[in-house]
C-alpha cells in the first residue's frame, strides 16, 4: 500500500528479478530503464563501481521522471579481484563456473533512492560472500541445463538451483543477492512515508 501523498515510485531497472522482488511488498512502481554505460571509464575501485552505477542509472531516470523516488541498483560479481560479467550464452557460463569452483565470489549489490522532496540521495551496498562447493563440468553443465542463468552475473539463480553450487552464503539480506537489498530498502521507504504490509 502506498500513502497518496508520497511520490511515485520508478525503477530505475529492466530486471525481471528486481521487478520480482519489489512486486512482493509494492502495490504500484513504475519501471524505465536507464541508458548508462556500465563500463569502468573512470577506473573506479572495484568496492564504489556499483555504488556509482546505481546511482548513474538513478540520475539517468530522474531526468525524465522529476516528481518520482527512483530507486537504481548495480551488482557486481567479483572472483579474485576480476569483475564477471553476465556470460550471455552456455560456454561463458561453463567459463565461470569453472572458474569459481572451490573458490568465494563477492556480490557487491549496490542502491541508491534519489528522493524528490528535498531532492534527497540514499546510497547502501551490500556485501555478500559466496563460497562454491568444488565441483567438476558434469555438474556444471547439468545446473546450466536447468536454470539457464545466462543473464546473471556469476551465472547462477539463488531463486532457481544455484544453491546446489554452494558451500555457503555470508550477507546481512539474502534478497540482496536476487538484486535489491530489500531489509534496507523497506526500512528505508518506511522512514520516507510509504505504508508498506
Amino acid at each position: 500500500m502506498q500513502n497518496p501523498s508520497a511520490p511515485t515510485i520508478v525503477l530505475a531497472s529492466s530486471s525481471a528479478y528486481r521487478r520480482g522482488l519489489l512486486d512482493r511488498f509494492l502495490d504500484q512502481f513504475e519501471t524505465m530503464s536507464p541508458d548508462v554505460d556500465e563500463s569502468n571509464a573512470n577506473n573506479l575501485p572495484i568496492d564504489e563501481l556499483a555504488t556509482y552505477l546505481a546511482r548513474k542509472k538513478a540520475e539517468a531516470v530522474a531526468a525524465n521522471a522529476r516528481d518520482a523516488l527512483i530507486i537504481g541498483a548495480d551488482q557486481l560479481a567479483v572472483l579474485d579481484k576480476r569483475v564477471l560479467g553476465k556470460p550471455g550464452d552456455h560456454q561463458k557460463a561453463v567459463e565461470q563456473l569453472l572458474a569459481a569452483s572451490g573458490k568465494s565470489v563477492t556480490f557487491l549489490t549496490a542502491v541508491c533512492i534519489l528522493d524528490p522532496i528535498g531532492r534527497a540521495r540514499y546510497e547502501h551496498t551490500d556485501r555478500t560472500t559466496v563460497h562454491f562447493r568444488r565441483f567438476d563440468r558434469r555438474l556444471a553443465e547439468a545446473y546450466l541445463r536447468h536454470d539457464e542463468p545466462y543473464d546473471c552475473a556469476g551465472s547462477f539463480k539463488l531463486e532457481g538451483a544455484g544453491f546446489v553450487l554452494f558451500d555457503s552464503v555470508k550477507t546481512d539480506d539474502p534478497t540482496a543477492l536476487i538484486g535489491l537489498p530489500m531489509i534496507w530498502l523497506a526500512d528505508r521507504l518506511l522512514q520516507l512515508g510509504y505504508l508498506l504490509p
